[in-house]
């Protein structure tokens, strides 16, 4: 009983913090001994990055399908879009042979046009901050144009892969991407309350937890709906965990394939490191107070939202807090709450 008022009363100082939104949040054990839920388990929030969770397990199963080959250039899927000059490096451009895999893995050379800036300085992240707009696919080729390529082979954070991949899935599936992730992941699940935001449901902006840039709530469904595949996934905390364990437990896609994309890694950004579309959290013990904390891997988002699983402690924790600002913040309470849980 003592390590669960310990990691309420976390979360009690966490939601007490002025820097974050509304915080909500679950972990539970795989033995069910602790199983904690904070705010309203069916509130429906925005998880960002975490979305690439959904876009990795339905890759996954056009691959187990023969349908897609990820050591193919992703151009083969394709051939009505124009790619060129998203990757270039020394005169030489990429953007024709960059292949699926590189794609998932943030491997391409691709810069990111979410948070990458251009080159009058300027970024989307920060645009969408000051003020709501919206954006196409195309809007999203050209202001990555406008970026300097990372080189092929290094790690480098890529939203705009993942608009890529979901213009791969919808040219696949013929049908968009929403609908996509309903008939292959929220209908088989059995998630009520899992979809992707999507122009339509711009009237249903504000039924969901508000999101913050510091003190400042943000009003940003035209946004939110333009992001997609590479982060407009809306679920609640019942789902988001329903779904965490469909992903790691091999319900959603061959278990081979899930070993795969954990097989191997490349550093990102301190301390993160990405597989192939599944991130890994690993801190060193100056950072947690010289205990030891094994690897988190899954995926976190912008919002300050968290999807990840502790495989050696036996820990699932899906969250937010709902601050675009403080989006650290999350992972501090995710590694907090996770030592306290083991007493």
């Amino acid at each position: 009983m003592r390590r669960h008022e310990v990691i309420r009363n976390l979360l009690d100082t966490m939601a007490s913090d002025r820097r974050t939104g509304e915080v909500l949040w679950r972990m539970r054990s795989d033995d069910g001994q602790l199983d904690i839920t904070y705010g309203n388990a069916h509130r429906p929030f925005f998880v960002a990055s975490c979305t690439k969770l959904f876009v990795v397990a339905i890759l996954a199963q056009l691959r187990a399908e023969q349908r897609l080959d990820w050591d193919a250039p992703l151009a083969t899927y394709l051939p009505d879009l124009d790619l060129t000059g998203l990757v270039v490096v020394r005169g030489v451009d990429h953007s024709h042979t960059m292949t699926v895999r590189q794609v998932m893995a943030h491997t391409a050379g691709l810069a990111d046009y979410f948070e990458g800036r251009r080159r009058d300085g300027s970024t989307t992240f920060a645009r969408v901050v000051g003020q709501d707009l919206a954006w196409n696919l195309q809007d999203v080729l050209a202001w990555t144009r406008e970026m300097p390529s990372g080189r092929p082979g290094r790690g480098v954070y890529s939203d705009t892969g993942y608009q890529l991949l979901g213009a791969v899935i919808e040219r696949l599936e013929r049908r968009p991407f929403s609908a996509v992730v309903q008939a292959r992941i929220v209908a088989p699940l059995g998630l009520s309350a899992t979809w992707c935001f999507m122009p339509v449901d711009v009237a249903r902006y504000d039924a969901i937890a508000t999101l913050f840039y510091g003190a400042t709530p943000l009003s940003i469904p035209r946004a939110m709906a333009s992001v997609q595949a590479d982060g407009g996934m809306v679920t609640t905390l019942d789902d988001g965990l329903r779904f965490l364990a469909a992903f790691f437990g091999g319900a959603l896609c061959d278990a081979a394939i899930l070993a795969e994309v954990q097989s191997r890694w490349h550093a990102i950004f301190a301390p993160f490191e990405v597989g192939c579309g599944v991130m890994r959290l690993r801190l060193p013990m100056v950072l947690t107070g010289l205990r030891r904390v094994p690897p988190f891997v899954g995926h976190g988002g912008a919002s300050g939202a968290v999807m990840f699983r502790a495989p050696e402690w036996g820990l699932t924790v899906v969250g937010t807090v709902n601050q675009l600002q403080h989006r650290s913040l999350a992972y501090r309470l995710m590694i907090q709450s996770a030592l306290a849980a083991r007493g």
